[in-house]
């Protein structure tokens, strides 16, 4: 597609060119063959005729011209017309252009002392001179220029190919699974030159680099993976064995608060833990009910509340399934129920689900106008909030909403709550699911 694109537009400029330069070309011999005709014959019978009436002041009797291009006949005060051919006897003064003889000539008539002088100019001799000179000049200088045009492309072509050759190769190169050995400026199908070979050389060493990128975000999100998330466990674990015992009330809240960090730090990581992928093709999608998975978040969300007077409910206006990673749904769901939870002292947190959105609705603090501009932007904790929240929360959700295009919108009231919506343009009614099931 990109060989076949460039050598048309390439095709086209040249085709362009030659269009252009042989229409400068025709219209410059018909000019010329205009001008020779309308401006050099008329002013040379001009010249014939004011010259014939200068003889004539010294000789009345002076012949009229005749040449081998041009006839002259003069009619004398009462001579009779029909000496005159018939084609010339109703001419008033001036340049006329009349058909006479079977061809076409040019009359000028002229009045003078001795009568009406007319002179016929045959165009038969200077149409023949205008192609000899003109026309037959002008197709040898078209097919020079058709000949030169024809192989300069091909030379350009010839130029270009190894370029192309190169562009076809990056186009279907795959960095996700990267095969060095395409972009070697020796396994191009062309030969190529300087130019090319210094190009082909630096995307080699570029793709290089971008290979060892991988590699790296490969190993540190398997890494990652396991030796963040097995302390986590381990301190919930521990947290809800200490739990059991029975603690003073302080070391209670001490411990739950452990806990509840735990929880944070392990959605966060698992929601750096996609980002950090270079694409969304190592994670895992098939088809699961968006209900579903709420409620098991709603339910992880429950011991953030303790001891706060707030009611977590969920109303389920629609329901409708998702073919995505379910991962990347929980992560962005956990974040702004988790948020909500933060940021509301008292009252009521409400999950929606309506069709093909989700909102969460919460009676907290809100956000002014000039928070809600920032509330997206890394580490922004709102100026009231008393809470120990990162500030990475939302940042977290807008990602993975440009990411897997799950648009997200912000509405907030300062003193009166904040609702979060996330669309999701491909979903699929539950029926469908049921049905293909």
């Amino acid at each position: 597609m990109a060989r076949t694109g460039i050598r048309r537009r390439i095709w086209t400029v040249y085709v362009l060119q030659v269009a252009a330069i042989s229409l400068a070309t025709i219209l410059g011999v018909y000019g010329a063959a205009t001008v020779l005709e309308d401006v050099l014959i008329k002013r040379a019978l001009g010249g014939e005729a004011a010259y014939y009436w200068q003889r004539t002041t010294h000789d009345a009797r002076a012949s009229v011209p005749d040449t081998n291009n041009m006839t002259g006949y003069l009619s004398r005060p009462g001579d009779d017309k029909r000496q005159l051919p018939e084609a010339l006897r109703l001419l008033a003064p001036g340049y006329h252009r009349i058909q006479h003889d079977g061809g076409i000539v040019l009359v000028l008539v002229s009045d003078g002392p001795p009568g009406r002088l007319y002179l016929v100019f045959n165009q038969e001799q200077v149409g023949r001179l205008a192609f000899l000179f003109g026309f037959v000049p002008l197709i040898v200088v078209l097919l020079i220029i058709y000949i030169t045009t024809w192989l300069t492309y091909r030379a350009s072509r010839r130029a270009l190919s190894p370029v192309i050759a190169l562009a076809k190769v990056v186009r279907d190169w795959d960095p996700k699974r990267p095969d060095l050995a395409a972009l070697d400026p020796r396994s191009l199908s062309s030969d190529p030159d300087g130019d090319v070979e210094t190009l082909a050389g630096a995307l080699h060493s570029f793709a290089s680099r971008i290979e060892e990128f991988v590699e790296r975000e490969r190993n540190f999100t398997r890494d990652a993976s396991h030796e963040l998330r097995s302390p986590l466990t381990v301190i919930k674990i521990a947290a809800d064995v200490l739990l059991e015992d029975e603690l003073p009330p302080f070391t209670q809240r001490a411990i739950l608060r452990i806990k509840r960090s735990a929880r944070d730090m392990e959605a966060m990581i698992e929601a750096f833990l996609i980002l950090a992928r270079e694409s969304d093709t190592g994670l895992p999608e098939e088809d699961f009910v968006v209900n579903d998975a709420v409620r098991d978040e709603i339910e992880r969300a429950q011991p953030l509340l303790e001891g706060k007077p707030v009611a977590l409910t969920l109303d389920e206006e629609a329901a409708f399934s998702l073919h995505a990673p379910p991962k990347v749904f929980a992560a962005m769901v956990s974040n702004l129920i988790r948020n909500a939870c933060l940021y509301t002292e008292a009252g009521t947190i409400r999950v929606l689900i309506g069709a093909g959105f989700i909102s969460v609705q919460d009676s907290g603090i809100g956000m002014s106008t000039d928070e809600l501009a920032q509330a997206f932007r890394p580490y922004f904790r709102g100026n009231r909030s008393t809470r120990d929240g990162h500030g990475v929360g939302l940042t977290l959700v807008r990602r993975l909403s440009d990411r897997f295009g799950w648009p997200i919108e912000l509405h907030s009231e300062l003193g009166a709550g904040t609702t979060a919506t996330i669309r999701f343009p491909q979903m699929q009614p539950l029926t469908s699911l049921r049905e293909r099931a």
